[in-house]
């Protein structure tokens, strides 16, 4: 059975150990591809930062329930790590995502890149404490859910301060939820995708 069948995804490359290469050191290709992902991603932002406004009017009745959709946002924190592994990943990805998003213009203007640092931070929490050895998808589900306590210590502050604790709270479990569901869950399942079409060969998660 394969590996990333599993739900582990293969270890880094032997060969280049044997070169001496450091894992923690970031490649031409990684900083690279790291960038690619987090402009697709930030251009994604940008839509997802309409499509928030507009469909506001559908959650009148639970505001709180709007979070479901919140963890498209954290998908480059989970996504640049599990292909690049190298530590910074989960910043670096989510930074670059927001202040794409953030120059294509949105109704939070610059705000969308202390949020983007913080998302990045609380995922890059998660793979720190594994040592960056450890890329499963259970790591992943709780990398996603450190993105959504980043994003909630935003969001609580700066947006909803004077709002009720059951209403806090309500966000913060419909924000993690959505974050292990989406970013989680579908950030462990788009790298399988990109896996299949051969287009990781260069990186450790190809076996």
């Amino acid at each position: 059975m394969p590996p990333e069948s599993r739900g582990v995804l293969p270890p880094p490359d032997a060969a280049a150990g044997a070169r001496g290469a450091s894992p923690s050191r970031w490649r031409t290709r990684d900083i690279v591809v790291t960038a690619v992902l987090a402009v697709a991603f930030g251009v994604v932002f940008w839509a997802w930062d309409y499509l928030w406004g507009y469909t506001a009017p559908v959650f009148a009745a639970f505001p709180p329930g709007q979070y479901l959709a919140s963890g498209v946002w954290l998908l480059p924190a989970v996504v640049a790590p599990l292909i690049v592994r190298k530590p910074g990943a989960a910043i670096v990805a989510e930074l670059i995502a927001a202040v794409v998003s953030a120059l294509l213009g949105n109704q939070w203007a610059l705000d969308v890149v202390v949020s983007g640092v913080m998302q990045g931070a609380g995922a890059e929490l998660v793979f720190l404490a594994t040592g960056y050895r450890r890329w499963t998808l259970p790591v992943a589900l709780f990398a996603a859910a450190g993105a959504a306590v980043g994003e909630i210590l935003h969001d609580i502050p700066v947006y909803y301060p004077s709002v009720g604790l059951g209403f806090q709270l309500a966000i913060a479990l419909v924000a993690i939820a959505s974050a292990v569901l989406i970013a989680g869950g579908g950030g462990w399942w788009l790298v399988r995708a990109l896996r299949r079409t051969g287009v990781l060969e260069a990186f450790p998660s190809t076996g």
